[in-house]
C-alpha cells in the first residue's frame, strides 16, 4: 500500500481526480456538468487535519486521492479476529463537540466527539467492516454485535462502518454509494431511518435509546384519550361477541342432539302402534300421515 499507483479508485473518484486536474489547467471552464458525480464528496468542505499524520501508523493507511476535497480511504494494516478492539476513541485525542458537524461522531443522546486522529477518514459502508462503539464505557457484549461482522484482514481491507449506528441526525447526508447488496441508499442517520432498514445492524446505545422515544412519540401523538378508550371498548365488544357466538354454537349442537333423540323415540312407538294399519290403539299420527299423504283427513275408525 506505500505505492499509491497500485490503488485502483472507482470510476466516479477517478472522473472527479480527472476533472480537479483540468480545473488547475483551465481555470476559465465554469460550464462543466458534475451532476454526474458523488453529491456526498461534492457537499464537503476540504478538511485540514491539524494532528499529526500519519496518527495511527501501525494499524492504518489512509490514501487521499485529492488533496481539495474530502477524498479519502482507509485500510487496514493489521489481521484482526471478529470482535477485536481495532483501535480505542481515548480522551485525548479525541474531545467534545460543541456541536455535530460531519466530521464528529455521536457518543450520546446529545454529546458528540472530535476523533482528532486519522481515525476520521474511516467511511462508512451498509455491510460495514467494523462497528464504532461510542460509549464512554464498553459495556455491551459482543453476542449483540452482528454475528457476520468480517474479519479484518491485511492492508488491502477497506475499513467501513455503518454512520447512522452512531449518528442519529447527520448534518450532512448523502447518498451512498458502498455498491454492497443491502445498500440502504440514502444516509441521512438512524432518526430518518425504519425499523427493518436497520435491522440487523449494530446499533449505539443511545440510538437505540432515541429509536425507542420517536416510535412511542409517534403512537401518542396518534392515540388520544378518546380514541383509545373507544378502541378499548371495541376489544371488550369484540370479546362479548366471540364468547356469545361460542355459547350459540354450543346451544345448537347441544338441541340438535337432543331433537334427533325425540325423532327416534317417535318412529319407535308408531311402528309398535301399528305403522300398517292396525287399529290396535290410535296414539298418534300414523306414518302415511306424518308424511302428508292423506293430507290431515284421516279420522279414527
Amino acid at each position: 500500500m506505500s505505492d499509491l499507483e497500485t490503488i485502483e479508485l472507482p470510476d466516479w473518484l477517478q472522473q472527479l481526480d480527472n476533472r480537479l486536474r483540468d480545473d488547475d489547467d483551465d481555470d476559465d471552464d465554469d460550464d462543466r456538468d458534475t451532476a454526474d458525480l458523488n453529491p456526498e464528496i461534492l457537499t464537503m468542505a476540504p478538511l485540514t487535519p491539524h494532528w499529526t499524520q500519519p496518527s495511527h501508523p501501525d494499524i492504518q493507511d489512509v490514501v487521499k486521492a485529492s488533496e481539495t476535497e474530502f477524498l479519502t480511504k482507509s485500510f487496514s494494516k493489521v489481521s484482526l479476529p471478529p470482535f477485536a478492539v481495532y483501535a480505542k476513541m481515548s480522551f485525548p485525542p479525541c474531545d467534545l463537540a460543541d456541536e455535530p458537524t460531519y466530521a464528529t461522531v455521536q457518543c450520546g443522546k446529545a454529546k458528540h466527539l472530535n476523533l482528532n486522529s486519522d481515525l476520521l477518514y474511516i467511511n462508512h459502508s451498509c455491510e460495514p467492516s467494523l462497528v464504532s462503539h461510542a460509549a464512554k464505557k464498553a459495556q455491551t457484549s459482543t453476542s449483540k454485535f452482528p454475528q457476520n461482522l468480517p474479519r479484518v484482514g491485511d492492508r488491502d481491507i477497506l475499513e467501513d462502518f455503518f454512520y447512522p449506528s452512531t449518528e442519529w441526525h447527520m448534518a450532512q447526508p448523502f447518498d451512498c454509494f458502498c455498491g454492497t447488496p443491502s445498500c440502504r441508499g440514502k444516509i441521512g442517520g438512524a432518526r430518518d431511518m425504519s425499523r427493518a432498514q436497520l435491522e440487523g445492524l449494530w446499533l449505539n446505545g443511545h440510538i437505540r435509546e432515541l429509536l425507542e422515544e420517536r416510535d412511542s412519540g409517534a403512537r401518542s401523538e396518534n392515540d388520544d384519550p378518546t380514541a383509545q378508550a373507544l378502541r378499548d371498548a371495541l376489544k371488550a365488544a369484540e370479546r362479548v361477541v366471540e364468547a356469545a357466538r361460542s355459547a350459540l354454537r354450543s346451544y345448537t349442537e347441544s338441541t340438535t342432539g337432543n331433537s334427533n333423540g325425540t325423532q327416534q323415540q317417535q318412529h319407535q312407538q308408531t311402528a309398535k302402534n301399528g305403522v300398517n294399519g292396525s287399529k290396535a290403539g290410535r296414539n298418534g299420527a300414523s306414518a302415511r300421515e306424518l308424511g302428508g299423504e292423506l293430507g290431515g283427513d284421516t279420522r279414527s275408525a
